[in-house]
């Protein structure tokens, strides 16, 4: 009764509405209870009182100009999504190594969400790289990027649909590393059967849900045949129980072949930590590159979306930074987050001004700025 009378105090009257106190919705993310949720029907969108909070990593270089544009639009969009800033800076422990501030984990694991711009790692330093921190502190154990190709951003390839797979917490990527004697160092890659059965569940989980017909996993199991033949028989045997989805396996060097000659021939392909380090932005490269490719990596509890583009210092601060990557990388959370109304109003909105070509950003082969690009998506997404 106090909530329709403070709807009617505002002159707001109550067949507007449908008023729902206290339902649990179902989400990737669990049951969330949305208190006093209030659905607005008026022009076709429907309005949440109550908010998500989501983890934001804004990131270096470009990183937080980037993170702008994408809360700008959001903001026009109308997403129930509220962020908390979390800079991600090393701190130095009592034992003298580097580690991730403690504030990257207690927000983590309130919103078990995260969208992280690009993050700079010296090189030959010794420094770990932080992104491959964050995914090892939250088992992030699967990194997905769709690789699709733009309308009105050409490359020499149409029509590209491809969807790289990668095991994210394992491989050569699993840094034991060490001096046998002087001048001779061995890297042991680490490939285990539950990273790699669980990774293939993903992969046809995930082709299943998004009406995929083929996985092809990538390997070298005629040459490290213990490892990646681990790898390829637990594909085979998930594969055995998922017979709905084709199944192919095919070697890492005839993958890179064929995609160069025909990306239209590949669906979803699910590989190795290295493998797929390479593949995913090779893929890239057929539409255009990694500005314009979202990426997201998902773990059992939670997940980490990102733009894995560098951090560009050279035009940091200069409103030229591309936010296409980091904002396709957003519309992908939303999708996570069962929102795929904001999330299918943002990316047309994002495609549209693509297509259209007027306001671009330099990389994109325009003249635009970034405020300017970001400006005309507002717009888009304001009027649908």
């Amino acid at each position: 009764m106090a909530a329709k009378a403070l709807f009617r105090s505002v002159g707001i009257p109550i067949s507007t509405f449908h008023l729902n106190l206290s339902v649990p919705v179902k989400s990737n993310l669990g049951l969330v209870s949305q208190s006093l949720a209030v659905c607005n029907h008026t022009n076709g969108r429907r309005k949440y009182s109550s908010k998500r909070l989501v983890t934001m990593i804004p990131g270096d270089g470009i990183g937080p100009e980037i993170s702008v544009s994408v809360k700008q639009i959001f903001s026009a969009a109308g997403v129930p999504i509220e962020w908390e800033d979390v800079d991600v800076t090393p701190v130095k422990g009592p034992d003298g190594k580097f580690r991730l501030p403690p504030k990257i984990f207690e927000s983590m694991n309130k919103t078990k969400v995260g969208l992280k711009g690009p993050l700079a790692t010296p090189i030959g330093k010794g420094h770990q790289s932080l992104n491959l921190a964050l995914r090892k502190a939250f088992t992030l154990f699967a990194n997905v990027r769709p690789c699709k190709s733009i309308e009105g951003f050409e490359t020499p390839y149409k029509n590209v649909d491809i969807v790289t797979i990668r095991e994210n917490t394992e491989g050569e990527y699993s840094g034991i590393e060490h001096v046998i004697v002087e001048g001779v160092v061995q890297s042991i890659k680490l490939i285990t059967e539950t990273a790699s059965r669980r990774v293939a569940e993903y992969a046809f989980k995930y082709a299943r849900e998004n009406k995929r017909s083929t996985v092809t996993a990538v390997h070298k199991a005629n040459i490290m045949r213990m490892s990646d033949g681990l790898f390829l028989k637990c594909c085979r045997e998930v594969a055995a129980k998922n017979k709905d989805i084709k199944f192919t396996e095919m070697y890492l060097d005839t993958v890179c072949l064929n995609l160069v000659q025909d990306p239209l021939s590949f669906d979803v392909l699910v590989m190795p930590n290295l493998y797929g380090d390479i593949l995913s932005d090779l893929c890239a490269g057929l539409i255009g590159g990694l500005g314009v490719t979202p990426s997201g990596n998902i773990g059992e509890e939670g997940a980490i979306f990102e733009s894995v583009h560098g951090t560009a210092p050279d035009i940091a601060g200069k409103n030229k930074a591309n936010p296409t990557a980091l904002l396709l990388s957003s519309v992908m959370m939303l999708r996570y987050m069962d929102l795929p109304t904001y999330a299918d109003r943002i990316e047309k909105a994002c495609f549209d001004v693509i297509k259209e070509g007027k306001h671009l950003t330099g990389d994109l082969k325009g003249k635009a700025t970034c405020t300017e690009f970001t400006e005309e998506i507002c717009l888009k997404v304001s009027s649908s």
